[in-house]
């Protein structure tokens, strides 16, 4: 691959810090719903089955949707400037969800926070390639990969604080919008970070893009896309096909777990947004940092190329067992304690899976492959993870106490088929590097 000077040091880190803070912030906006499930469904009227669709579905359709053409955009363009306008989009959306009126309205705005975060993965993981070098890539990587589980977790905790703070305000009236519940107010709140970064990523340049196939090429047509993967479809079915499994129980808890202390356990919203959010905020963070250093290790004492997807069959294989029993205890400390577990387990892999999509792919398709797994993890994550647990608890167990025991059921389903799906990986490795 033909390679180029890199920016400085400190350029880089600043550009880490930026994006990062970006991602941390789509996931405020896009996870903050978790929290407020109880009181939108209360005033909306609304099922669990309609709040599931407008926390997975109606943010994921336009998300997956629009993740490969604009990963083709950024193949091809300032990824700065794709960037800020997804941001103004998913922010312009959030405050919108907080005007919503009905569960419609509700469902469109949610659609355009969707649409604005198509652009984060694709740009960011194009970005920070070319801004660190292969050999320096998984730390800034991992660090990167916090933003959902800082997100999340931040989400919880302001949110929670807000709505507390909210509802002690009683009656919000503001000017030419009227009344507003204390749900619809943290909505507006939460988007106002995210607008913050559209004055500060322009002081960014777009890098000059490396490891490309060739020093003319900007972009690879789609035959010759075709001609690079299918030898390597095993390599690249590992990354895109075994991720979206464990993707799946991630959003699965992060979207059910605060109802789960809520309804089960006997927690008020307030409570259960700290507990949880300072759980998804230090676990996840400390489980997406600790799996490439568990996989550095593992690839000094046997094979380097398969280190990174053995790491993630046993990380996702000690999971199992953890969030059934999350789910199905009727302690709360036992639940706390699992729920911080599967919380660390279930984030062990996914900075393997971006590092390793990343080296694999020529700068040309880089953000094309980014929004792939943009499509995979979350056609199938993000928009069956809320949603198969509610479907659980409606249709089988048809009860809404019964948020555990779907999550068990959930669990204990999926993540079977994602080790099967990596462990296959682990063959189509060793082909590609015997021939």
């Amino acid at each position: 691959m033909v390679s180029e000077n890199r920016a400085g040091s400190g350029t880089a880190l600043w550009a880490l810090v930026l994006l990062t803070a970006t991602y941390t912030f789509s996931f405020i906006d896009r996870q903050i719903i978790n929290l407020l499930v109880d009181p939108i469904r209360t005033d909306l009227s609304l099922s669990d089955s309609q709040v599931s669709f407008l926390q997975g579905l109606a943010f994921a359709l336009p998300y997956v949707i629009l993740s490969i053409p604009l990963g083709r955009i950024v193949d091809r363009a300032n990824r700065i400037r794709v960037l800020v306008i997804g941001i103004l989009v998913w922010t312009v959306s959030c405050v919108t969800c907080g005007l919503a009126k009905n569960f419609w309205q509700l469902g469109v705005a949610r659609m355009g926070v969707g649409a604005g975060e198509a652009s984060v993965t694709p740009a960011s993981w194009s970005l920070l390639a070319d801004y660190f070098s292969e050999d320096k890539r998984a730390l800034p990587v991992s660090i990167f990969l916090m933003g959902p589980y800082l997100g999340a977790g931040l989400s919880l905790i302001l949110g929670a604080q807000v709505v507390d703070w909210a509802s002690g305000l009683g009656a919000i009236d503001l000017p030419l919008i009227g009344g507003l519940a204390p749900w619809q107010l943290t909505f507006m709140l939460v988007a106002i970070p995210g607008l913050c970064m559209v004055f500060l990523l322009p002081l960014l340049r777009d890098p000059p893009r490396m490891e490309r196939l060739s020093s003319d090429a900007a972009s690879m047509n789609w035959r010759e896309i075709y001609c690079y993967v299918w030898p390597r479809r095993g390599i690249f079915g590992a990354y895109l096909l075994g991720a979206p499994f464990i993707v799946l129980v991630l959003y699965a808890l992060q979207a059910w777990v605060p109802s789960l202390l809520i309804r089960v356990h006997g927690l008020e919203i307030v409570e259960a947004g700290r507990y949880y959010g300072t759980i998804a905020l230090i676990a996840g963070s400390a489980g997406v940092l600790s799996g490439p250093v568990v996989a550095r290790w593992l690839a000094s004492h046997a094979d380097p190329a398969r280190a990174p997807l053995v790491t993630s069959i046993w990380s996702t294989s000690f999971l199992i067992p953890v969030i059934v029993a999350a789910g199905l205890t009727e302690s709360l400390t036992w639940a706390l304690v699992l729920i911080i577990g599967a919380s660390y387990l279930v984030t062990f892999p996914l900075a393997l899976f971006a590092t390793g999509l990343q080296s694999v792919s020529p700068n040309e398709m880089r953000g094309l492959m980014a929004g792939c797994f943009v499509l995979s993890t979350n056609l199938i994550g993000l928009a069956l993870g809320p949603t198969s647990v509610a479907l659980a608890s409606d249709y089988i167990f048809e009860s809404a106490q019964a948020v555990g025991s779907s999550l068990a059921l959930v669990g204990a389903t999926v993540l079977p088929i994602a080790v099967l799906l990596l462990w296959r990986g682990l063959s189509a490795i060793k082909s590609v590097a015997e021939s």
